[in-house]
């Protein structure tokens, strides 16, 4: 059995979460972003741990990628009705889920508990874990000044052009001691394809995560989320361009730097093995882009050959 600690985002970290919770000799630990988080109608909503949970459980809407399938969307109609700005979509299934993590919340559980016990319930066999029970956001400063991440991402649609990023209460947030854990015991390191400045730095920069991957010997593999220049899904090609970053795998191996031992990228980018081995890590092609369960499974496969 392999201890597989994966660090992922939303619906491309989810991707290839379900791809090695599907592979029997797999013990699988995700730590999820949680500086998406924000609060909604008075509820405490958490987008990336969310569709990890609703991806794990094979309750999430294959069409979109996130939210819940066979989802009405009646009490978000009553909000708009009564004048509540209604740009941030959910559903009536997913407000059931942010009442009871609010309520939660108010009763004194920590987030760790609250998501455990979600995906418990909902029959998730992975470990999905916080990286902190601290509240972190990320803030996106644009034109017009600075947004929440879902004002930037739901509301305008990722269209302004990002000047800059700063994750609110990272310096003072604490690791959870699950993923601390998660860590050291891993046999195996998994960045997921998810966006390396808004998914995963949020992640990487909450202090002693960092550290505990830095002083871990299991091998640490970080899995491109652009493909021959393109993002599957989302803005990081945008917002890395913006930030004067080379929007490409190369880019994403530049980024990541010394943390990761090797970079799996899609055959797509071939040409690009040689500038990723000479930045002093390796490099491996595969098939990347996940549309289907055997493509997860198949690129997990291929990811934990890797360190065989």
């Amino acid at each position: 059995m392999t201890r597989v600690t994966l660090l992922a985002g939303g619906v491309g970290g989810a991707k290839m979460a379900e791809g090695f919770d599907a592979l029997d000799d797999v013990e699988l630990s995700v730590i999820g972003n949680i500086a998406d988080d924000a609060a909604f109608h008075g509820l405490w909503v958490s987008p990336d741990i969310d569709t990890l949970t609703y991806s794990l459980a094979g309750r999430i809407d294959r069409a979109q990628g996130w939210g819940v399938a066979d989802e009405a969307h009646r009490a978000l109609d009553v909000l708009d009705e009564l004048g509540n700005d209604t740009w941030m979509t959910l559903g009536d299934r997913d407000f059931g889920l942010h009442i009871y993590r609010t309520n939660a919340l108010r009763q004194g559980q920590s987030r760790s508990e609250i998501a455990a016990h979600v995906a418990q319930v909902f029959g998730v066999k992975s470990q999905i874990i916080l990286p902190t029970d601290d509240v972190v956001q990320t803030r996106v400063r644009v034109a017009d000044g600075w947004l929440s991440f879902q004002e930037y991402f739901v509301r305008e649609q990722c269209k302004p052009e990002v000047l800059e990023l700063d994750f609110d209460g990272i310096q003072s947030a604490r690791p959870t001691k699950a993923a601390l854990t998660a860590i050291s015991t891993a046999d195996l390191i998994v960045v997921a394809p998810s966006n390396p400045l808004v998914s995963i730095d949020p992640i990487l920069n909450i202090p002693g995560i960092r550290a505990a991957l830095t002083a871990t010997s299991a091998p640490k593999i970080a899995v491109s989320p652009l493909i021959d220049g393109k993002v599957v899904k989302g803005p990081a090609d945008r917002m890395m361009t913006a930030l004067g970053l080379r929007a490409d795998a190369l880019g994403v191996a530049r980024h990541y730097g010394d943390l990761i031992d090797t970079m799996v990228i899609d055959n797509a980018d071939a040409a690009l093995v040689d500038p990723i081995l000479a930045l002093g890590m390796g490099a491996v092609c595969q098939h990347t882009l996940m549309k289907t369960i055997d493509d997860k499974t198949a690129l997990a496969s291929a990811i934990l050959a890797e360190c065989q």
